[in-house]
């Protein structure tokens, strides 16, 4: 028997095969599903993924590639790691990436721990990224093969005693590639689609969400533009992102954007187009994969998953573990508390979340 794997397992066709890969290549597998708030009360049945549907489905794929597979209750400390500090972010202003949080405290956290209580050498999920050995340098992460489904941005905080217990067996290969292994395999998950929803918020909105929790925040208020004339009326400023066009109910005459959310002042404040780019961005909460970087450094930098990649130039303060970045050109701003990720080519530098922008 070879290496003992704990492979997270979603229910989805990228985690499904993932499993089937690894345990085709020799590695003795142990299928992990994770019971995450909301599946106990029965609402998460419509989730493509994570859900209860989605754990029956992992269950099946488990029994037709003949490995064991336990489902792991971790409704109280996803709660605690991810969607409390969801709830803060946006009472606060700030709009969170549960994700990356999720990847980082609860997969590569909690469960990866797990794992090497059970005797395993290795966590492995469906993730699309490679993580790369490099000789003196240790592992490093990088993009997947498949740009499209890349899915290093999520990953960008994990560190590099996480990457040496970290499998991503999907990394060079394509979606389509994926489904045809899975059809080659039988798999009955074969043509699922991938899911969309934010995993603990399956069919309502997050706004739902942070009533529920922050009732306090959600109070009506102004609709200003950047000289403080007041245009319109909001329900409550946890509605609106950085960036967001739509849903405004503003008639200006001319397309309006978020440029702020001003959770002291209860505002949102709007402006044109234009007025939608930046030249600098501060971080916070700044990780690096080496265990130190440079005083600077130049490199690509994306604020958002499916976002444009801009050059720069980060400049780090590790006694704060904060970052200024110098875009080169104009860079479309994005919400405090999203992410902005380094990368050097394939590989990623590191990243922090976003603090404020110019």
């Amino acid at each position: 028997m070879g290496k003992r794997v704990i492979v997270a397992m979603s229910g989805g066709v990228d985690s499904s095969v993932a499993a089937a890969l690894l345990r085709e290549q020799g590695y003795e597998v142990i299928g992990i599903g994770l019971r995450l708030p909301g599946m106990s009360r029965g609402d998460g049945r419509t989730r493509t993924c994570c859900g209860i549907a989605g754990m029956e489905d992992a269950r099946r794929v488990a029994q037709l590639l003949d490995i064991p597979f336990y489902v792991l209750n971790y409704e109280d400390v996803f709660d605690r790691l991810v969607i409390e500090p969801f709830c803060r972010a946006y009472a606060g202003g700030r709009t969170p990436n549960p994700c990356i949080d999720c990847n980082v405290h609860i997969k590569f956290g909690v469960l990866l721990r797990t794992a090497l209580a059970w005797g395993a050498d290795y966590l492995a999920t469906g993730h699309y990224a490679r993580v790369v050995e490099a000789l003196g340098v240790g592992p490093s992460l990088w993009r997947a093969r498949d740009r499209d489904q890349d899915q290093s941005y999520f990953l960008y905080a994990l560190g590099q005693e996480q990457l040496c217990r970290a499998l991503f067996p999907l990394g060079d290969r394509s979606k389509g590639e994926v489904r045809e292994i899975a059809r080659r395999l039988g798999l009955p998950v074969a043509e699922k689609p991938a899911s969309q929803d934010i995993c603990f918020l399956p069919d309502r909105d997050y706004r739902a969400l942070i009533i529920e929790r922050c009732p306090q925040c959600v109070q009506p208020g102004e609709i200003v533009d950047t000289a403080g004339r007041v245009l319109g009326r909001h329900a409550g400023a946890p509605a609106y992102t950085v960036g967001q066009r739509r849903g405004l109910g503003i008639a200006a005459g001319v397309p309006l954007y978020v440029l702020r959310v001003d959770p002291t002042h209860n505002r949102v404040i709007v402006g044109r187009r234009e007025q939608t780019f930046c030249r600098q961005m501060w971080v916070e909460k700044l990780h690096w994969m080496a265990e130190m970087g440079p005083s600077h450094v130049h490199c690509l930098v994306k604020t958002r998953h499916r976002g444009v990649e801009t050059p720069a130039e980060v400049l780090p303060d590790w006694s704060r573990r904060t970052a200024h970045i110098r875009f080169l050109r104009p860079h479309p701003i994005s919400a405090p508390g999203q992410a902005a990720v380094f990368y050097d080519g394939e590989m990623i530098l590191g990243g922090g979340v976003i603090t404020d922008y110019a």
